[in-house]
């Protein structure tokens, strides 16, 4: 019995090591498919991504660690023409918020660095919560501009989602003194007054860019691209700013002085057209722009045309002059000091009889500047004011610039062109009113105005061109001069050691139906008569004390602006040119 149970039991384990190696063979053919599946679907995975489809993969990786950051750049600088700065760009930052992150980080349980922020840029911290409620939104301003002390403060609040970026914020040395002229850019740095707006494009740069990679920690590890931007470009203006500064105060005190509602004056270089001074009043400071009317950033040089008066009858001596009607040495009869035109009055003060041109220009004649304005042809008096650029621009192409206001006609009364040849009937600016005197100081050459030195003007703006004899031009300045000598209607606008030549300008302001009670006061004038220098234009709107006339306001405040401008210059005066010339003669008589 215990055979056979051996018998057995050996059949039993026989059958059991024929049973496991094939069981065993089955489990490892199974492990072996899914190894080989697994490592096969990783392959296929991987090749998909790495040969097939890489680009999403490669996008998502950079988005995690490239960046592309702009390279800061500054508005161009504008100077006067020595070099004097007068805008600048300062670097600033700007406060802004990350909604996301703020609510992401529980932003607003830092109740106290809320309440300090909202003190700092002294707003309401209920309004300023209320900017970043959306969660999302990803980008809101808080406050632009700010002085980096703010900055400095908001940074070590460091509350979650409040940022700080560079910017910058246009600065302008100078003040009032210049702010019509040089104009203002808004909170993007974008030009939109004056010459800031005029040559936006050449004051403004393009930033440069750098491409780098960063690490998961946002380290900078590489730099990757650098792209250079285009540097913005520096404006250098023909303006003197010792002159501008010097106008700007003598304006400005006779503005208050004769109770007037504006003042304007404007110098310019009579050989070049450079504008040496382009000044008014009232002005607005641009650097605290929270109380700026627009009347006062109004650059009334170049938009507020106005009837110059008398100050144009220098121009109708000189029409018939040139039409050969007259000599230098003629007289006219202004006798009985009125006359009667198609039912009009012409009349003077009172009546001067016989006056010489030189007289007529001296006691300002109405009487004498019309009977000349009407012994030539209709045609030619009006090219001859066209000539001389009353009606059009003065070449400094600026924003807002008036070309006056003339109405042409097909038929034209003897009482219009009579008016028209003393001063009324046509509205010009201040700048093209010390064009005409520049064209005349300049012998008869009449050259565009200029603001500019640098970069240069287009060669069509620099072009000069004759327009009336320079014999009459120069007889008409030394005509000219006896307005400011004793006699004369300007004798306060006479400048020590030096001959000056220039018109006075009353003229009464146009309403609807007539003219007013209100007056505008102008002188212009030219100086030094033995060689002209510079032109200068003073204009007096509405004085509202006792003196109303021009050689009671414009012209003493001519003489101060005139005389400082010709020392600033150091230009030398006709007594010591007389002194000089006779020095001369004298030694060559003398070998």
């Amino acid at each position: 019995m215990s055979t056979v149970s051996t018998t057995r039991s050996r059949k039993k384990t026989g059958a059991k090591q024929n049973v496991t190696p094939s069981f065993m063979h089955w489990r490892f053919l199974v492990v072996l498919v899914v190894i080989t599946s697994v490592f096969g679907v990783l392959a296929a995975r991987a090749a998909f991504i790495q040969v097939i489809e890489p680009d999403e993969l490669i996008q998502q990786g950079d988005s995690r660690t490239l960046r592309t950051r702009n390279m800061p750049t500054y508005r161009g600088i504008i100077t006067d023409r020595n070099g004097v700065e007068l805008a600048v760009s300062v670097p600033v930052r700007a406060i802004y918020a990350d909604p996301k992150v703020i609510h992401e980080n529980n932003g607003f349980d830092e109740l106290r660095r809320w309440d300090a922020l909202a003190d700092v840029l002294r707003q309401d911290v209920t309004e300023l919560k209320e900017k970043v409620a959306n969660p999302k939104r990803r980008f809101v301003y808080l406050q632009r501009q700010v002085s980096p002390a703010m900055a400095e403060y908001v940074d070590k609040l460091d509350i979650p989602g409040i940022y700080l970026r560079r910017e910058s914020r246009r600065y302008y040395p100078t003040g009032e003194v210049s702010a019509q002229l040089i104009g203002i850019t808004d909170v993007d740095d974008t030009g939109v007054e004056g010459l800031e707006h005029m040559f936006d494009e050449w004051l403004t740069g393009t930033p440069g860019s750098r491409k780098i990679r960063r690490d998961a920690k946002g380290r900078q590890v590489e730099i990757l691209e650098t792209k250079a931007g285009e540097k913005a470009g520096n404006l250098q203006l023909a303006i003197d700013q010792r002159i501008q500064a010097l106008a700007y105060k003598e304006i400005k005190e006779a503005m208050i002085y004769y109770q007037s509602s504006s003042a304007s004056a404007m110098v310019v270089d009579v050989k070049t057209g450079d504008v040496l001074a382009m000044v008014n009043a009232p002005s607005f400071n641009p650097n605290d722009r929270s109380d700026i009317a627009p009347h006062r950033m109004r650059n009334r040089v170049i938009t507020d045309a106005f009837e110059p008066g008398s100050a144009l009858k220098p121009l109708a001596v000189l029409t018939a002059l040139e039409f050969g009607e007259v000599e230098p040495n003629d007289t006219i009869d202004t006798s009985p000091g009125w006359m009667r035109l198609g039912g009009s009055l012409v009349k003077d003060s009172r009546n001067y009889g016989e006056l010489s041109l030189e007289e007529i220009i001296q006691h300002s004649s109405n009487m004498g500047t019309s009977k000349l304005g009407l012994s030539v042809p209709k045609n030619f008096l009006l090219d001859t004011y066209y000539n001389l650029g009353l009606m059009s621009d003065t070449g400094l192409n600026m924003s807002g610039e008036s070309s006056g206001i003339f109405h042409e006609r097909s038929r034209w009364s003897k009482f219009e062109l009579a008016t028209l040849s003393f001063g009324y009937g046509i509205s010009v600016t201040t700048a093209q009113l010390a064009r005409l005197y520049a064209t005349i100081a300049n012998g008869g050459v009449k050259t565009p105005l200029n603001m500019v030195k640098s970069p240069e003007q287009p060669a069509w703006q620099g072009q000069a061109e004759r327009v009336i004899s320079e014999e009459n031009a120069k007889a008409i300045v030394q005509m000219m001069e006896s307005v400011t000598q004793r006699g004369g209607t300007a004798t306060k606008a006479a400048v020590p050691g030096y001959r000056v030549a220039g018109k006075t300008g009353t003229s009464r302001k146009a309403v609807a139906g007539g003219y007013g009670e209100e007056y505008v006061n102008i002188f212009a004038g030219i100086a030094p008569v033995s060689d002209p220098r510079l032109v200068t234009v003073v204009l007096i709107n509405e004085p509202g004390g006792d003196l109303y006339h021009a050689g009671d306001t414009a012209a003493p405040v001519f003489s101060s602006i005139m005389g400082g401008a010709l020392h600033i210059l150091n230009i030398t005066p006709d007594d010591k040119q007389v002194t000089f010339s006779r020095f001369l003669k004298g030694g060559e008589s003398g070998s």
